[in-house]
Parts: structure tokens; C-alpha cells; sequence
């Protein structure tokens, strides 16, 4: 269904989320800090920058030139990449890095370090996924040519055995990105009126795609090629490995998110509705894990806190530890569910359970009964 003809039903639940809003104003007040972030924001950002920036320079100065070595900073490099990608560039293109807006943009356009492009990114992701998580045909988050990742999908023989091939194919994501599919969703996002309602001018935005994609290639493929003393084929392995790690690092994050077998996958009504408001369809379609970890919190952004950031996406990660208590406690006193793994691995497991599950044809069935 296309995405403009989906609406949520705003007069449902509109006391869950009156007080729910009510509380996190208040939890503001009283601590008296502010929605953006902070110290521990901004000294996060030297860090990962520095973990993906730093090994680059250690390989330009010749101070690394060993093979293996090499390999060992562009793995570094990815991890560095996955980092800078959740934990600092996400915040800014929420807008919710800075109260100046200015910085969160010049934040938000770190991405094109890391091969992407900024605008094709809040379209997806603010634009798309947030309004309509998990809901087939509107949300891309969801969509793959060869993984099946909704039970309104249709279903293939190849999904058969795509609980063990997706894995592998998780660490392509951020390969494809810089590659060929920002040029791909520009096009469909103007042939989808997004990039008019966001006042983007196709014309402009194209050409400085085109620069920013050769000014990425030049500076971690052409002057690494150029200067590093040994065979050029090691900066390619190296740069596909980089890309490989971050790509992986990312899909296990956001996936078991979204796709596990306790959340909802909402099929809008023929003339468009979805019963429930925007807010409860985001605590049906989301989930937390890993709560108490504190270091796995650090680095993924908050992003374990999934349920938090769907519903407050303007409010730094920093907080959402807080926040989680709360929406918690809301949600329960609302009878709304709210869907939380206690570790990483059991949601790793749990989405590896929901990929199998996918594959299976009766599955498919069941689904469009």
C-alpha cells in the first residue's frame, strides 16, 4: 500500500499518550537538564570519530604499513563506522544532538565520511520508518529482495533457508549505501513526492550526491591506494572489510528491534486506517534488550532502548535509560504492551527464531488468512 494513503487512528489510546507526554516533561523539569545532549553526548562523539578517523591517519603516516596490521586498522575502522553512525550521526538527524540546528546538520553530514547521504537517510528512516514501523510496503527497514522480513511478504523457496544466508548478508548493508543505493532511493523519492514535501530540489541534491560520493571514494580508496606502500588489493580488502563490519555491527542492532516474533506487523485496512494511534503502533511494533548494560548501551547510542527512541526520536539517547521507566510504567498502567529482551543475545536469538520462522510458507499463509 502506499505510504500516503496509510493514517493511524489518532482518537484511540489518546490518554496513554496525553500522560505519557505529561511524565517526560516533568522527569525534565525536575532533574533540570535539557532533552539534548550533553557531556557524555559530546565526549562520545570525539571517541567514535576518533576509533573510525584515528587508524585511517596510522595507515596514511606510514606508522602501520604491515599487512596484517593494515586489515587490523580498516576492521578498527568499521567498528568506528558503526559507532559514529549510531551513537553520533543518528542523534543529529533526529535533530536531537544539539538544541542549535546548525550543528545538527553539520553533525547529521558526518554521514558522508561514512558513504552515505544525509537526506536520502531522514527520509528513510525519520520520514518512513518512524510513521510506519513495521507496516508492509511503507517501512524499506523491512524490505529485502532476497530476505524475507514481514509475514505480509511474499514468500520464495529461497526463504527457506534464509535464517542461516542473512547473516551474511547483514554485513553488505553499508557496501550497498555507499554504493548504488542512494542513487536509487533519490529516484524513488521523487517519483514518491517525498523530496517536494521536504523541500528538496532534485536537481541540486543529485549533484551533490555525485561529489560527495567521489569526494568518499577519493579519500578511502584512491589516496589509501596512493600512499600506501604495499599492494593496492590490501586497501580494497581492507576497505570491503571495514564496510562489511560496520554493515553486520548495524543489522544485528536494528533488526532484532523490529523483527521478532512478539511484535506486530500491522496490515492497515483497505481504505488505509491503522487501529490503533501512532504511538501504541510503536510500542506494538518495537522492542528493547539489554537494558543493564551499561557499556553495550554506550556504544550502541541508546539504541537498545528502541521503544524509547521510537516514541521520543527528538530526545537524545543519553536519556533514554531514565525515560525507560517510565514508558514502562505508563504502558502497564494502559495495558499496552511493551516488548523488552533482558540480553543482547536473547533478542539476537529470538530474531534468529523470526527468520526462520519467515521462511516457512505456512507462515506466509497464515499471515494473509
Amino acid at each position: 500500500m502506499d505510504y500516503s494513503q496509510i493514517a493511524f487512528d489518532r482518537a484511540a489510546n489518546t490518554d496513554f499518550i496525553k500522560t505519557l507526554q505529561k511524565r517526560v516533561r516533568k522527569y525534565f523539569k525536575e532533574e533540570g537538564v535539557s532533552r539534548y545532549g550533553n557531556f557524555e553526548m559530546y565526549s562520545k562523539t570525539v571517541v567514535m570519530v576518533s576509533i573510525y578517523l584515528v587508524p585511517y591517519f596510522l595507515m596514511m603516516t606510514h606508522v602501520i604499513t604491515n599487512t596484517w596490521g593494515v586489515l587490523a586498522m580498516w576492521f578498527i575502522m568499521g567498528v568506528g563506522m558503526a559507532g559514529v553512525g549510531m551513537g553520533v550521526m543518528h542523534d543529529a538527524c533526529h535533530g536531537s544532538f544539539s538544541k542549535i540546528n546548525w550543528i545538527n546538520k553539520l553533525v547529521g553530514n558526518i554521514i558522508t565520511l561514512v558513504g552515505g547521504n544525509a537526506n536520502n537517510w531522514k527520509t528513510q528512516h525519520n520520514v518512513l520508518h518512524h510513521t510506519f514501523t513495521n507496516v508492509t510496503g511503507a517501512d524499506e527497514d523491512i524490505e529485502s529482495a532476497i530476505i524475507r522480513l514481514s509475514p505480509r511478504q511474499e514468500w520464495k523457496k529461497i526463504h527457506k533457508n534464509q535464517h542461516v544466508y542473512a547473516w551474511f548478508l547483514y554485513g553488505l548493508m553499508t557496501l550497498m549505501w555507499s554504493t548504488t543505493k542512494d542513487f536509487k532511493q533519490i529516484s524513488r523519492y521523487r517519483k514518491m513526492g517525498l523530496l517536494e514535501q521536504q523541500n528538496i530540489n532534485y536537481s541540486t541534491e543529485i549533484v551533490k550526491l555525485i561529489v560527495s560520493k567521489i569526494f568518499y571514494y577519493i579519500l578511502f580508496l584512491v589516496i589509501p591506494m596512493m600512499f600506501f606502500p604495499g599492494a593496492w588489493y590490501v586497501i580494497l580488502l581492507g576497505y570491503i572489510l571495514m564496510h562489511y563490519v560496520a554493515g553486520f555491527i548495524l543489522a544485528i542492532v536494528f533488526q532484532p528491534a523490529h523483527v521478532l516474533p512478539d511484535v506486530d506487523f500491522p496490515n492497515p485496512n483497505k481504505d488505509g486506517t491503522i487501529e490503533n494511534n501512532w504511538a501504541v503502533h510503536q510500542l506494538r511494533t518495537t522492542s528493547d534488550f539489554a537494558h543493564e548494560n551499561k557499556i553495550l548501551s554506550w556504544f550502541l547510542g541508546g539504541l537498545n532502548y528502541q521503544v524509547e527512541h521510537h516514541l521520543f526520536p527528538t530526545i537524545c539517547h543519553v536519556h533514554y535509560k531514565k525515560l525507560a521507566k517510565i514508558v514502562k510504567e505508563t504502558a502497564d498502567e494502559f495495558q499496552i504492551p511493551y516488548h523488552k529482551e533482558k540480553t543482547f543475545a536473547a533478542a539476537i536469538v529470538k530474531h534468529g527464531q523470526m527468520l526462520k520462522k519467515l521462511g516457512k510458507e505456512k507462515y506466509f499463509e497464515e499471515a494473509h488468512s
